[in-house]
């Protein structure tokens, strides 16, 4: 497998490839660029499988870089190497786009790679650049990328009812569709989910949507009744707060 580092600073590309070539035994080439449009010369002609791509770079951003090729003919996974803030870090992850932070150590990019390795074929880059894009622009998250067996799930924050803990495993309830069940533990959506005030947890196995909840029912120790007709568990150490919570809404 091949691929490209492209970032306009020299030491942090021979450092990355070093890491690269030590971490990741199927990556057999690794190439450079200084520049964006250096990057899509070697990328149109060798055929990467993976692309570190720096954000903050002179002429082009790295986030410009499908203005220069055809979304069409994207197949590779983009990991973004940067220094931004956390802010930035949220939109990554929303975005499900891989991303390592600089420094870079190689623990980051050896989990990088294996989980890029794992979604070759299966993921739609232009879809979740756009996404990123959009987030990053107007400071404001409205979607969250949900890895499913076939690729990535953009969903809309206002679709979801509610995100239950099941193990490992999270399921997601949405408005209009199926639930989803997703594989990774809601500790993960909790943190991912922190700063966006849609979302409130009443329990350690939920996190919910505060525009579907119905009513809250004082019997049986009290519990939370959702537009959809379900039930969800409130701790008694959460019930005074969000009392207070939903009368201010």
């Amino acid at each position: 497998m091949k691929a490209i580092i492209i970032d306009d600073e020299p030491k942090a590309r021979n450092i990355l490839k070093v890491l690269i070539e030590e971490n990741c035994p199927k990556i057999k080439e690794v190439f450079q660029a200084e520049d964006l449009l250096t990057g899509v010369k070697i990328i149109q002609n060798q055929a990467p499988h993976i692309v570190f791509l720096d954000i903050e770079m002179p002429e082009h951003s790295g986030l410009e870089i499908l203005n220069f090729i055809e979304k069409e003919v994207v197949d590779f996974e983009i990991i973004f190497t940067t220094a931004y803030s956390d802010y930035a870090v949220q939109a990554f992850q929303l975005a499900a786009i891989d991303y390592l932070l600089k420094p870079v150590s190689s623990k980051q990019v050896k989990n990088a790679v294996d989980k890029c390795l794992a979604l070759i074929g299966k993921s739609n880059i232009s879809s979740k650049l756009t996404e990123l894009k959009a987030s990053l622009a107007s400071s404001n998250f409205k979607k969250i990328g949900l890895p499913v067996s076939n690729g990535i799930k953009f969903v809309s924050f206002e679709e979801i009812v509610m995100l239950e803990a099941d193990g490992m495993y999270t399921k997601i309830t949405l408005e209009k569709e199926d639930e989803i069940l997703i594989s990774k533990p809601l500790k993960h959506f909790v943190e991912l989910l922190k700063n966006i005030p849609l979302f409130y947890r009443p329990h350690r196995s939920f996190l919910i949507n505060l525009k579907y909840v119905s009513q809250y029912i004082k019997s049986d120790g009290g519990y939370i009744l959702m537009d959809n007709g379900t039930s969800v568990t409130i701790s008694k150490e959460n019930r005074d707060q969000f009392l207070t919570l939903i009368s201010s809404i």
